[in-house]
């Protein structure tokens, strides 16, 4: 007769929560995490590291990847227990057509959205950052605006700066569209010299982008939400007196 011990269950659960707690401080560095409240109507999108288009990065570069993203912005659309979008910014830009992408899913929106520039929203993070409905910058965080370049093999003909120019063009169309800066100015910033050590174009910082209109209001976190739950809330069906006695 096997007189083998009988496995402890309380011996396996006390390795698996020590399995989960190993976990939690290899991924985030602690040993509590916050948790998600099932109740929320929020969805929070981030934009962080390079933003990644037809040509892969190499592993080691943080990328945002727009096959990624515009799915989740598609499933945002159609999704009827979210309700707002927090849009969170730190990136250094990325591939001009794929930045151009989810700046044009983001306004076009049918449901409000917030954004938020932390640490930095240079290059094409410009657009996506103005494409929602209000945007905010922390005090600390930076936004470079230069003109559009291209890398790689580049033929050297009338045409290629032609379609260079016309991509300028969308960018700089965009922007002005969905912001208070004005066409002229962001023209000027984006041509300034002597702002940038090794290359052209200006670094606004905090405030500095409120002023020149590109965006609305310096804050973080909690103001962001607030305006998005003010949206949220004129945003949901107003039921009249009317209405309220019909129902009862």
């Amino acid at each position: 007769m096997d007189n083998a011990p009988l496995p402890n269950e309380n011996e396996g659960r006390q390795e698996g929560k020590n399995s989960t707690l190993i976990e939690k401080i290899q991924q985030l560095g602690a040993t509590n995490v916050p948790q998600l409240s099932q109740d929320s109507k929020i969805h929070c999108l981030t934009i962080i590291g390079q933003i990644e288009g037809h040509m892969q990065l190499p592993p080691q570069n943080k990328t945002t990847k727009y096959e990624h993203v515009i799915p989740q912005i598609v499933a945002i659309e159609q999704n009827p227990n979210i309700e707002g979008l927090l849009v969170i910014l730190n990136t250094v830009g990325g591939d001009v057509e794929a930045g151009l992408a989810i700046a044009e899913m983001l306004a076009s929106l049918s449901k409000p959205s917030v954004s938020i520039v932390l640490g930095g929203g240079h290059s094409i993070g410009v657009p996506i950052a103005v494409s929602c409905d209000h945007s905010y910058i922390a005090e600390t965080a930076t936004m470079t605006i230069h003109p559009i370049r291209l890398t790689g093999l580049v033929i050297g003909v009338p045409q290629t700066f032609e379609y260079l120019d016309k991509m300028q063009e969308r960018v700089i169309k965009f922007v002005t569209r969905h912001s208070n800066v004005t066409e002229e100015s962001f023209r000027d910033l984006m041509f300034a010299k002597g702002n940038l050590t090794r290359d052209i174009g200006t670094n606004v910082i905090g405030a500095e982008a409120v002023e020149i209109g590109m965006i609305d209001d310096v804050g973080g976190v909690g103001q962001a939400m607030k305006k998005l739950y003010g949206f949220m809330e004129e945003r949901r069906p107003r039921i009249s007196g009317d209405e309220e006695g019909l129902l009862q």
